[in-house]
């Protein structure tokens, strides 16, 4: 049995659909990020970032002794989940490292310049045009990388695999952060096979329910928005 924390966020739906995917014994724990649930101690001591998703595994591999493994990243939960599975990884050195290059890349660049782009055209106030305008700017950055990846391709590594799992979610949702998919024709095409698939329909509908409960935002919501070292150390720090 897996815990799975999890919010209906593009990085909750990253783990869900390796989870389905894989047909994994899961029990999902709903977490309120509005109201801080992600900020208690009991999170903190799965995940130390003080955000989801992350992963308890009550049966780990065998290599990894008895008891349960927490493991906190998107990124390292799909790989930790590849690895138990045997699923959805190349095997070879050079495929390997192609799989390691787009996780990373994922991690880095898509998710971060996504994350801030829904920031600023969703959550902050009016009158940010500097900030919408340079995370607008790399997420199209962005889509041209995967486009120029994709060509002549089905998937990231050419089968599908945790690259297309991590990466797909922060394109999935490219209409509401106000960008068309209209010039990235290979994007848009990988987006539509990976969107059939049942075990990612059923992620993405995961407590679809809860996406948007209250429409917080900036200025409404300091749990969720301008945090600081004060947030998790829970005292003001010099300077």
């Amino acid at each position: 049995m897996i815990d799975f924390h999890y919010a209906p966020t593009p990085n909750g739906w990253k783990v869900a659909i390796m989870l389905n995917e894989c047909g994994l014994d899961y029990r999902t724990l709903l977490l309120d990020l509005a109201a801080g649930d992600q900020l208690t101690e009991e999170f903190l001591e799965i995940s130390p970032n003080a955000k989801m998703p992350a992963i308890v595994d009550y049966d780990p591999p065998a290599d990894y002794g008895g008891d349960p493994v927490n493991v906190f990243e998107s990124g390292a939960i799909l790989l930790y989940l590849a690895r138990k599975t045997g699923r959805f990884l190349p095997e070879g050195p050079r495929a390997r490292k192609e799989a390691w290059e787009w996780l990373f890349w994922q991690s880095a660049n898509q998710g971060p310049m996504a994350g801030q782009l829904s920031h600023f055209h969703n959550y902050a106030p009016d009158g940010q045009d500097y900030g919408l305008a340079r995370y607008h700017g790399e997420y199209e950055r962005n889509l041209a990388v995967l486009e120029r990846r994709l060509r002549g391709r089905d998937y990231i590594l050419g089968a599908y695999s945790i690259a297309d799992m991590i990466s797909f979610p922060w394109v999935l949702i490219g209409k509401a952060l106000g960008v068309a998919l209209d010039d990235f024709p290979s994007v848009l095409a990988w987006r539509g096979r990976i969107k059939e698939r049942p075990a990612v329909q059923e992620a993405v509908n995961l407590y679809k329910q809860e996406q948007n409960r209250g429409q917080v935002n900036a200025q409404n919501n300091a749990v969720l928005f301008n945090q600081s070292a004060q947030t998790l150390l829970g005292k003001k720090t010099d300077g």
